[in-house]
This record gives C-alpha cells, sequence and structure tokens, in this order.
C-alpha cells in the first residue's frame, strides 16, 4: 500500500511561511491576475488563487476581460501591469481564446514579473539550468518528490506528457538535477514498457485512468497532475485505487499537484517582489 503524498499540508507549510515573511514587510507583494472569457475551470482557479493571496498577506488584481477582447486590448493591460510598481506578479490564465495568440500574450509580460515563468527568456534560463522562476506546478512537482525522502539523482524518470505547461518543464528540471528522463505522450508505442522502468513516474496527459497498476514499477513514486471530471467526479489520470497498492508514494487528485501549484505561484509572487526591492537598494 503506497503513501499518500498529501499536497494540502504541504501547500499550508508553504503559505504559514509565506504569510509569516509578509507580515514583517513594509509594502505588501501584489499578485495580478489576467483572464479573458468564462471558462469554468479558470474561474475556479483565479478564485483560488484570489482566497490564498488573501490568506498570506498579498494585494492582489483580477482583469477579467470579455471572451470577444482582442489581443490588442489584453496586451494594452499587461502594459500597464508591467509598468504598475504595486504589482511584482503577472499571470494570464490559459487557455485563452483562440483568437488570441498565447505566445504572443507569454512574451508580453515582463520576465521579471512572468511568476508562471512562461516568458521565452525565463524558459531559455530554465533549459541551461539557472531559472529565475520555475513554472509554478514543476516546481510544486519537485517539492512532493523531495517530500518522500527519495534522491532524484540517478533516478529513472518516465513523464507522461509534453506540455509547455508540465510536461517540457520538469523533464528539463529533473535532467539538471540528474535524472534520466523518458518523455512519453500520445504517440509513444508500448507506454507501459516505457512507464514500467520508472523509479518516479509523472502523469499529465489529460485521460482520466491513463495509468493501471500493470503499468507501474514496484514502489515507484507516482505523481498525478492530471485534473478530468468524470461523472461529476474530479479524478486524475492515473488508477488510483489499483495503483495504489503497488505505488511506494502517490499523489491523490483531488488534494495532490493542485494545491502545491498555488503554493508556488505564492512563492514565486514573494521572489519576484524581493528582487524588485533588492535592484531598489
Amino acid at each position: 500500500m503506497a503513501n499518500i503524498i498529501d499536497g494540502k499540508a504541504l501547500a499550508e507549510q508553504i503559505r504559514n511561511s509565506i504569510k509569516q515573511k509578509v507580515a514583517k514587510l513594509k509594502k505588501k507583494p501584489g499578485l495580478a491576475v489576467v483572464m479573458v472569457g468564462e471558462h469554468p475551470a479558470s474561474k475556479v482557479y483565479v478564485n483560488f488563487k484570489a482566497k490564498a493571496c488573501e490568506e498570506v498577506g498579498f494585494h492582489s488584481e483580477e482583469h477579467k476581460l470579455p471572451e470577444d477582447a482582442t489581443e490588442a486590448r489584453v496586451l494594452q493591460v499587461i502594459d500597464q501591469l508591467n509598468r504598475d510598481t504595486n504589482i511584482h506578479g503577472i499571470l494570464v490564465q490559459l487557455p485563452l481564446p483562440k483568437h488570441i495568440n498565447e505566445k504572443n500574450i507569454q512574451a508580453a509580460v515582463s520576465p521579471s514579473k512572468d511568476v508562471d515563468g512562461f516568458h521565452p527568456y525565463n524558459e531559455g534560463r530554465l533549459l541551461i539550468g539557472d531559472p529565475t522562476f520555475i513554472p509554478c506546478t514543476p516546481k510544486g512537482i519537485i517539492k512532493l518528490i523531495n517530500s518522500t525522502g527519495m534522491q532524484i539523482l540517478g533516478k529513472n524518470v518516465a513523464i507522461v506528457g509534453k506540455s509547455n505547461i508540465v510536461g517540457k518543464p520538469i523533464s528539463i528540471l529533473l535532467l539538471n538535477m540528474g535524472a534520466t528522463i523518458t518523455v512519453c505522450h500520445r504517440e509513444t508505442k508500448d507506454l507501459g514498457g516505457m512507464t514500467r522502468q520508472a523509479d518516479i513516474l509523472i502523469v499529465a496527459a489529460g485521460k482520466p485512468g491513463l495509468i493501471s497498476a500493470e503499468m507501474v514499477k514496484e514502489h515507484a513514486i507516482v505523481i498525478d497532475v492530471g485534473v478530468n471530471r468524470v461523472n461529476d467526479k474530479v479524478v486524475g489520470d492515473v488508477d488510483f485505487e489499483t495503483v495504489k497498492e503497488k505505488a511506494g508514494f502517490i499523489t491523490p487528485v483531488p488534494g495532490g499537484v493542485g494545491p502545491m501549484t498555488i503554493a508556488c505561484l505564492l512563492e514565486n509572487t514573494l521572489e519576484a517582489y524581493e528582487r524588485m526591492e533588492e535592484r531598489k537598494s
């Protein structure tokens, strides 16, 4: 039976630490969220982020634009936030409507306020092993793995999913930490053959129940990034009930990676604030 990795408890520790630091600051760190349209999941995430900001004492702003807002209008809002000295972190909630070029928007955010770590400059820094901001979900995943006590150096890691948000950055992070990486995706042949070799298995494919027990190595660490709604229930990409009988450690959905993503967003915002204050002195 696997040990359950409690992301909620770990995230609470991070938030408490941030709250203590913020209480000693003269000025509140500021986080602005830009949301275009009424994507249901995005609305939930934005509400979570606003509550988390309030809890730790951050200044928080939401800039909601209609679904038909032009790309120029979104860029205008980002430009205003880039110049706003009360804002230290800018997050553009994804997905964006199809008529807006996601890359243009991400490139418009000042690299020093890009707390998501999606600006091309920050992605390049991550690639060479000298990151400015580590993307929030991958950063949370590393903390969850570290909480198990397993050393990453030299371990075999399989990542299922190649997105720019999770799959690619987590592969680079773990490679830079000395792990041996296999990145799998929908075109991978014999997926189970790949995942069974993994001491650490990270699944971010967006397909409920994709990973079954026979695809998991005995005593492996299994990190389930998937968030899928099935019959009014939120489930991951891993068949939790069967895999927990074989894995050494496993994250639940919900209550695993999700809370850590928001905690790491707060951590990145505080880092952005501290860097800006350093530049002033």
